[in-house]
Formats: structure tokens, sequence, C-alpha cells
């Protein structure tokens, strides 16, 4: 009998704990054929005021264990003596390196700039400018007032981000493009460009044309998309990149993200697959959301399930991504995608394809 995948599902606030609940009818034990075990942690922010975030660090502590975790969004409170984000406790109890966001090509919608090939955003899920230590000196508010940040970066950070980079790049035939300022911070942002330069030598097959950050921004629009692109990136740079590149294919509900943890030979110890947007509050309770980005997280965390379980969980994978762009492909579309479809409806549609797609590789044998 097939082992059950254990997958650890994080729950969040608003319109996240929503799609999250509807994109969860994919990983059905009866629409799969095999068993998948769901252990749930409710990260809303009431239960997370309630634990003293402690229940971010059992769930953190629950993916090291399971290897697979799905996260819906959560809310981050504004106030400094509040609970803040639970994503860095999460990155840092599962020792996170990386994020990865792939913008793609959906069906039927027509993309920006005349991208065609997918773009994958590999960026550092820690350090850089995220969980800085800031400060002001002098008067508040006076001209002379300063502010200050002190940011690091570590060799082992660029490295993962860079190896990982290369290796997608290899098994996709894609280009690794783009980079850091290194011309302007040699020091700081050139050990990025150290280890990308480093991991070219690893493979040298692989087409690599590092272009400043600038640049990188410029060449996604005026025809750097002539192939499957692959851009490592700094932690914020990264994430201003994903925001950009994402809605190039028409929204950014429409991919998901995917943050990994590594041994030390860079094989993949846990993936934790979430939406890239937000909590969405003014469409809470509405049913028009997208769901796709969520649906997406799922097809994502079957994919490294098969490292683990095997062929049955990369099929379940497979099912889920192309079950859920032929529901685009049909015409079945929420309203960012210009449609008129409802997050059950969609998600519906979704499952509707899956099964007779199971049905139909079993009657293939």
């Amino acid at each position: 009998m097939t082992d059950a995948i254990r997958i650890v599902v994080l729950e969040g606030d608003e319109t996240g704990q929503e799609l999250l609940e509807q994109a969860l009818r994919v990983l059905d034990p009866d629409l799969l054929g095999f068993p998948v075990e769901l252990e749930r942690y409710d990260l809303s922010l009431g239960n997370r005021r309630a634990t003293q975030n402690g229940v971010v660090h059992d769930a953190a502590a629950a993916m090291r264990a399971a290897g697979l975790g799905i996260k819906a969004a959560t809310i981050t409170p504004e106030g400094r003596e509040d609970v803040g984000t639970p994503n860095a406790i999460v990155r840092e109890g599962i020792g996170g390196k990386v994020i990865v966001r792939t913008g793609r090509r959906l069906p039927g919608v027509a993309p920006m700039a005349g991208v065609y090939y997918p773009i994958s955003v590999v960026r550092m899920a820690v350090e850089d400018a995220y969980g800085a230590k800031q400060w002001r000196e002098g008067t508040p508010d006076a001209p002379d007032e300063v502010a200050y940040r002190e940011e690091r970066i570590t060799r082992s950070t660029c490295r993962a981000v860079s190896e990982y980079a290369f290796r997608t790049a290899e098994r996709l035939d894609a280009r690794v493009y783009g980079g850091p300022k290194w011309t302007v911070s040699a020091i700081y942002e050139g050990m990025l460009k150290e280890e990308m330069d480093a991991a070219a030598a690893r493979h040298p097959d692989v087409d690599y044309k590092p272009v400043l950050i600038d640049a990188t921004y410029a060449g996604l629009l005026s025809g750097a998309t002539d192939k499957t692109l692959v851009i490592p990136a700094l932690n914020r740079d990264g994430d201003c990149l994903s925001d950009l590149v994402l809605p190039m294919f028409g929204s950014i509900a429409g991919a998901e993200s995917v943050l990994l943890a590594f041994d030390d030979d860079y094989n993949t110890t846990v993936a934790m697959a979430e939406a890239p947007h937000g909590t969405a509050p003014a469409l809470q309770g509405k049913d028009i959301a997208n769901p796709l980005a969520m649906i997406l997280a799922c097809g994502a965390v079957m994919h490294h399930a098969a490292d683990r379980y095997g062929a049955h969980a990369e099929r379940a994978s497979r099912a889920i991504y192309e079950s859920a762009l032929e529901a685009v492909a049909a015409g079945v579309k929420t309203f960012d995608l210009s449609g008129s479809a409802g997050t059950t409806e969609f998600t519906a549609a979704v499952v509707d394809r899956i099964h007779t797609k199971h049905e139909a590789w079993a009657a293939l044998g």
C-alpha cells in the first residue's frame, strides 16, 4: 500500500483562508487515488496573538519533520509590539534559503510585452533588507535626523540561490539572467555576483547572461524574454521582481510561490508552497477571488513530494497543473482574468478535470 503523503497546512486569514480551503479540494485522497494526510495549524492572526507565535514555531517544526507544507495568506499587523509576520519565523524555523516564483503563460490570457516563455525568480528567502536592524539618530522630524539600516547577506545563502538557479536552468534549458547591482556595491551585492559566476563555472552548459538589476527590469520589457529565464536575486530585489513578472502573465494570482530548504548538497529537504498574494479583505466572503495560485501551490507540493513518495505524487502534480491550466484555456476564468467564474466554480472545474485525467490514465494502464 502507498504510504500516506504528509503535508503540513498553515491556515491563514480572510480570503487567504477561503482560497486555501478551496485549493485543498484537489488533494482529496479519493480524488487522487492514494492517501494524503493534512496536518493543520491555525496561523490566523487571532491564534498567533493567543499563542504569542507559539503556533508558528510548532508549524515550522512540523514542516521540518514532514518536508512538505502549504500556507495560506496571513495578516501582518502594523503595531511594533504585535506578533508581526509569521513568514520570518517559518523561514528561519525550516532553514529556508530560497523562494521560487515562476510566471508562466496562461492559456487564453494575453501576456504583456510579448512574453511567451516562463520566467522564474529565484530569490533569497532570508537576510538582506528584511529583518535588518534599523534605527534613527537626531531630533525626530528635524532636517538633520538620520535613518540607518544594517543589512547582511551570507555566502551560504548567495551560494544556495545561485546553485539552485543554475540547476533549474539546466533542467529547463533556460538562461540564467540578471543579477544584483554589483558595480555600485562590489562588497555587499558583489558577493551574490561572485557566487553566480562560480555556479556558472560548475554548470558550463547553461546559457548565462549576468546584467545589473536595473538592466534586468528593462530587459524584461524589451526583448530579453526570447527563451525561458531564471533570475537569481537578493531578497528585496527578488520580491520586487516577482511583483513585476507575475502580472506580466495576466495576474499575480496566476502563479505559486515555493520556499525551499536544502541539505549540504543542495537537495531539497523542505518545500512549502503558497500563493504570492495577500489576504484580499475586500474579496472576503464574495466567492470571486482567484484560487489558481493556491491550486498550483498544491501541484508544487506534490511535485516535491515525488522525491520522497515516488511517481504517483508526480502524476498527481501533473494532473493538478494541467487541469488548472486547461480550465483557464476552456474559458473558466475569474474576474481578474476577465472572466465571470467564481472561486468555487473555478475549483470545481479543476477537480472535474483531475478526476477525468485519472480515469483516462487508468484506462491506458
